[in-house]
């Protein structure tokens, strides 16, 4: 896959590290390296382990959706996909100040209350 600038007709959340553009589920990489470090937040709906995964994916998803509200977007693909079944290209996604949201995220949860904050590791399973 090669790296570049992805132009969306449709980009929706649809959990807590994962977009949707077009109809292709993308993973944030929030300015990581691939399979070293980026972002994971917990598993949503029938994935979660537990009620508390749940409730924080949640979170999560809520917060990536407010992110996403914004006008001006860049998505950029990092050329890289996700170790999973369904090899979801890796991305990061910066806003019109150039801030990269998934990077903001790993910050804000680094800062929230509790062991992991909203539940994100910090690594790219």
């Amino acid at each position: 896959m090669i790296a570049g600038l992805i132009i969306c007709a449709s980009l929706t959340v649809v959990d807590g590290d994962t977009v949707k553009c077009d109809g292709q589920n993308m993973r944030l990489l929030g300015e990581g390296v691939p399979f070293v470090s980026g972002i994971d937040t917990p598993e949503i709906g029938s994935h979660a382990k537990c009620i508390k995964e749940r409730k924080l994916a949640l979170i999560a998803k809520g917060r990536l959706k407010e992110l996403l509200a914004e006008k001006g977007l860049r998505i950029v693909r990092s050329g890289a996909v996700d170790k999973t079944p369904s090899h979801r290209p890796l991305v990061n996604i910066y806003r019109t100040n150039g801030e990269e949201i998934g990077k903001k995220l790993l910050r804000e949860a680094s800062r929230a209350p509790g062991p992991r904050g909203i539940g994100m590791t910090g690594a790219i399973d």
